[in-house]
């Protein structure tokens, strides 16, 4: 999925096709924020100016590097995830044997679905911290593209996190869904607070620095 051009890949994400849909789009969203972490910290190793975090800035990168393969990996899943579910509704419904079979196809899928988009929301909440880390240590004058990698990996995870409350509404089972809807909410309450400050902190580096 990936790996298609950009102007194909979009095309199909704006066609009537139920994938790549809002799942996929999160996904590479995230993707694009942790390699925006990666360029800022390219552009900061091997400078003289910054070779006393140099060891942080590669820690940085290699994980970094890490979440938006990781990322990159996730449109598909959520692909397939997504996929999976729309086989189960589209099952026959006409006997009442069928109907059975049909709920518990659906409910088995979208209890693996629920998974890709719970990923999804992990892994862009772990590109935010380097986000903050990158934007204190690194080039200082690349900061806003880590502003804007933290915009990014909040944005993927506010749209996995719709994600998951989607699944989690159709489940049947509610211990179940309760529990991820807990989860991601409690994530969010962290996302949400550190995006907020690291976006501060770099409209105030970036504003100080132009006066």
């Amino acid at each position: 999925m990936t790996e298609k051009p950009v102007n194909v890949f979009l095309t199909e994400l704006s066609s009537s096709s139920a994938t790549p849909g809002g799942g996929s789009a999160a996904a590479l969203i995230g993707s694009m924020g942790a390699a925006l972490v990666s360029m800022v910290a390219n552009l900061t190793k091997g400078k003289k100016k910054y070779e006393s975090v140099e060891p942080e800035v590669l820690k940085v990168l290699e994980e970094s590097e890490l979440l938006r393969v990781s990322l990159e990996d996730a449109v598909k899943k959520d692909v397939e995830a997504f996929d999976e579910v729309m086989s189960a509704y589209a099952l026959p419904k006409e006997t009442d044997e069928e109907k059975s079979t049909r709920s518990e196809k659906i409910q088995e899928a979208l209890k693996i679905a629920i998974d890709a988009p719970m990923e999804c929301a992990i892994l862009a909440a772990k590109v935010i911290p380097l986000t903050k880390t990158i934007a204190e240590i690194g080039n200082v004058n690349i900061i806003s593209d880590a502003g804007v990698a933290v915009l990014a990996a909040r944005a993927a995870f506010k749209s996995a996190e719709l994600n998951v409350y989607v699944n989690a509404s159709a489940l049947n089972d509610r211990k179940l869904a309760e529990k991820k809807i807990d989860e991601i909410s409690q994530l969010a309450k962290v996302v949400d607070i550190e995006e907020n400050e690291i976006f501060l902190y770099v409209s105030d580096v970036i504003l100080k620095k132009n006066n």
